[in-house]
């Protein structure tokens, strides 16, 4: 996908969004598409049409897989929450990324900190996301193997 096109694909969405096609709107949708394509500087990449259903299926998975993980966390938050005894055992625990990119690192990170009861404080030079969660006892084995599935699904839509 060129810049040119991308451009012309953020200028779309944020004219969708405002739903306001004054002319003052019609150029801050420009210098606003301009600015995000200078900030991100995108590499040039060929599509390949092949893994479009791949990569499409991969990411109805991973929104699936998010917004379960979404429910159940809020769940298992509240219950804790709910408690009188409030059982939990906050801690940071160390999660290695393992993706291939800073798309892939930043995706992951996003949604470890969108779910209930975690939040990721750091990532380091190394890939390592430190996350600090609200009951650490059982975190650090669920959570390696949800970023495992995480970085599976991201690699395959954004390859």
């Amino acid at each position: 996908m060129g810049i040119w096109s991308l451009t012309l694909i953020l200028i779309l969405f944020y004219l969708g969004l405002t739903a306001n096609l004054e002319p003052r709107n019609l150029i801050a949708s420009v210098v606003i598409a301009l600015i995000i394509i200078g900030l991100l500087k995108p590499e040039k990449k060929s599509l390949n049409l092949k893994k479009v259903p791949q990569m499409t299926t991969s990411l109805i998975r991973y929104i699936a897989w998010l917004m379960w993980d979404l429910v159940t966390s809020g769940i298992q938050v509240a219950r804790l929450v709910i408690d009188p005894k409030l059982p939990i055992q906050p801690g940071i625990v160390a999660i290695p990324s393992r993706a291939k990119t800073e798309l892939g690192e930043a995706l992951s990170a996003h949604a470890i900190s969108l779910t209930p009861g975690e939040l990721v404080v750091e990532i380091g030079d190394d890939g390592i996301l430190y996350t600090h969660c609200l009951d650490a006892s059982h975190a650090a084995e669920y959570l390696e193997d949800a970023q495992k599935m995480r970085k599976d699904l991201l690699d395959k839509i954004f390859p």
